[in-house]
This record gives structure tokens, sequence and C-alpha cells, in this order.
């Protein structure tokens, strides 16, 4: 059975009425976090909405004014999760989310006039492909794709975009003979009833249930992004068609502009000054990391020329690394005297050490990690490590200083 957004992918508004209701539930993502919704499951005559499959996700919009959260496809019927109850037998007008639905119209067409010309021009055959949010990506059987072969494809499909190409669907039955000449990665195990085929006149045929354009030229413009390493020696081939294209070069343009008020440069100088400010910075910061290890030496000698120095030294800075802590506590000496030093955000995370005399430091040092929520380890006279919140220092600091007095 084909539902009516298969029949007419364009179709935005839709009279039809609900055949079944019962309660259900889905998982959702809210705030980040994978939550049970709990809502109903509904099925009609027919639909406009359509099920996520073959790659593509579902559709969203309206039965009348209550939203669709999610359509799902159970064998040859189409399940609508709402979150209100809708009536058996009661005739609704659906509305389709448009934007959303003519975007994965674009995507898909999209892939599959870049998997037919792949394979057209350099035998690379299509394995998967995903819709993706923001930009959509094609597994490649090859281990490498070249930039001029990208450029090529690209120029390709695009060529063929502006020819204006016809897209038909045709429907045939599963014994026909026509299907053997059809590219296809394979039917679902529940599929039934005849076969879906998308028409893209002398390009390619493929079995596919998902929403197409009706003509190449809808589709706008294709650009190809890149390509990255996937799985199992193939490449992703990633890009974007018709609208996400026109919302590429927007962001791009305006990611410009403010670059531009930045750098007080042109965009064509934009990746020289980047690159001197980069060199810059590690310039400074190497001088800073210089600074940091003198200054540690300093604060090691001030403490051991203090004739009235106890046995026990503690210091905490913003700036600073395991290596700066560690010049401080050679330069003390750790032999009699037990040293504490943190460095990071005050009362946020950060690096630790404690040295000293390796029985003591054996006994305190997991305290210390337990009340700086942090995870390190020790041997031979030194602990340290990494901690999640700096606020219980002041409290820590106490317990080392009672401890020395009670040694003493």
């Amino acid at each position: 059975m084909a539902f009516q957004c298969q029949r007419d992918c364009y179709m935005q508004e839709f009279v039809t009425s609900v055949v079944a209701c019962s309660p259900g539930e889905m998982k959702q993502e809210i705030n980040g976090k994978k939550e049970t919704v709990k809502g109903f499951n509904v099925k009609l005559q027919d639909t406009i909405l359509f099920p996520e499959g073959g790659g593509q996700p579902d559709d969203h919009g309206l039965i009348g004014d209550v939203p669709v959260l999610r359509v799902t496809r159970q064998g040859a019927e189409a399940v609508h999760f709402v979150s209100s109850a809708l009536e058996v037998g009661q005739e609704v007008q659906l509305k389709v989310d448009w934007e959303r639905r003519f975007d994965h119209m674009q995507q898909h067409s999209g892939q599959h006039l870049i998997t037919a010309i792949a394979d057209s021009m350099f035998g690379y055959k299509t394995t998967s492909w995903e819709l993706g949010r923001q930009r959509s990506t094609i597994e490649l059987d090859t281990p490498s794709m070249k930039p001029a072969q990208m450029e090529a494809l690209e120029a390709a499909v695009n060529e063929k975009i502006r020819a204006h190409v016809p897209v038909a669907v045709q429907v045939l039955s599963l014994d026909d003979p026509a299907l053997e000449k059809v590219r296809s990665r394979g039917l679902p195990d529940d599929a039934a009833g005849p076969i879906r085929i998308i028409d893209i006149e002398g390009v390619d045929a493929n079995m596919c249930c998902g929403t197409h354009v009706s003509n190449l030229s809808h589709l706008q413009v294709i650009k190809l992004l890149g390509t990255e390493k996937g799985k199992k020696n193939k490449t992703n081939l990633l890009f974007l068609v018709g609208n996400r294209v026109l919302k590429y070069a927007e962001k791009s343009y305006s990611t410009e502009r403010s670059l531009v008020s930045l750098l007080k440069t042109g965009p064509d100088d934009h990746v020289d000054a980047v690159d001197k400010i980069q060199k810059t910075v590690k310039g400074l910061q190497k001088s800073n990391l210089g600074l940091l290890r003198d200054m540690a030496v300093l604060i090691g000698q001030n403490f051991k020329s203090n004739p009235e120095r106890g046995n026990f030294f503690t210091l905490h800075k913003k700036e600073g690394d395991n290596e700066f802590m560690s010049i401080i506590a050679n330069e003390i000496g750790t032999e009699e005297t037990l040293v504490f030093l943190t460095v990071g955000e005050e009362k946020g995370p950060g690096l630790f050490l404690l040295a000293g005399p390796s029985g003591k430091v054996s006994e305190l040092g997991p305290r210390v990690l337990e009340m700086l929520q942090g995870k390190g380890a020790g041997k031979n006279g030194r602990f340290q490590g990494k901690v999640n919140s700096m606020a219980r220092r002041g409290e820590v600091e106490t317990l080392i200083q009672e401890h020395c007095k009670n040694e003493q």
C-alpha cells in the first residue's frame, strides 16, 4: 500500500478519517536526556505524513490542531503518535510541516542523484546514507576519493539539475521482471504489495519508499562539502542540497563578516591573520611558562630562606600546571616538610599536589582526593591528581595543618 504522501509528495493538506486510537508512549530527547512521553498511537485511513524509513526521517505536522510528534510504519500502516486522544471515525484534516518535508525531499532526491552519478562515473557504490539535521552523508564503497573526482562529481550532478530532468514514480509488482534492472539495497522483511520505483529519467531507477521531487530542477543546487574516512575501508561523502546550501552560504557570510570585524582584514587574509595570531599566542604561552618556572623556583627558595618557616607549606594559583607545582616541591624539599599545592579556578576544577614524608602523604592523600572530588594516585611521598571542585580547599588546608600539629 502506498500512502498519499507517496502518491503526491507535494500535497500539504489532506482530509481523512481516524481508523484506530490507542494509548502509547515514545522516547523523546528533552534537554539532552531521553525521556518516555505518554500519548496515543493513531492510525488513519490514509496520510500525507511520511513515516520514517529508507534513511529518511519522518514528517512533522498536525492532525486538526493536535501536533504529530512521530510517524512510524508498521507493515502497511502508518502510526501517528500524538499527545491527546482522537475519536475513531472522526474526519480530520492533516497538515504537513512543509519546510521540513521539502527539505527531506531535496536531500533524498539529491542522494539518489549523487549515488547514481558516483556509480556511473567512478564505479563507487553507495552502501548506506544518512539524512542529518544539518548535513547528509553517503557512504561510498571506496577507501578514498580524490579532490578532482569530487569536483567532477559536483559539476555532473549540478549539470543534471540545470537540465530539468524529470523524476517519476513507478509502481511494480514483486514478480515484475523489470525489478531486476532496478538498483536496490534490498527490501524490508515486512515489505508487502507493489514495489515503488523512483525513476530519474535516463539517470537512475531505484526502489525507494521516500518522498521525492518531481524534477531535478527542484533540487536547486548540490554542494559536496568534502569526505571523511568511513568504516571498513569506505569513504563518507558529505553533502547539502537546495535550501540547505542557501542557509550554509548565509551562515558562512555572516561568519565572514564577523571575522572581518574581529581580525581587521579582508576575507582573503583571514587564514594568514589567524595563523599569525596562533604563532603569537604560542610565543606568549612559551614565555609565560618560562616565567611560571622562574616564579616556582623563587617561591620555593623564599620559603626555605625564611627562618620562621614551619613544617607545612601551601599555595594556590589560578595559572600553573603539574611541572609548576613539582618545581616548588623540589625547591622546598619534602623530606621533613609537607607541601600542599593547587592550580586552577578558585572553586572550580584544577590540579593538586601533596608532597612530603611518605607516611603522611599516604595517609592524607586519599582524604584530600575525596574532599576535592578528584582522581589521582600517589607513590614515593607524592600524591597528585585532577579535581572537580576546589570549593573545600580551605578545609583540606585545615586538615593538613592539624595533622602536622599532632605530629609535633
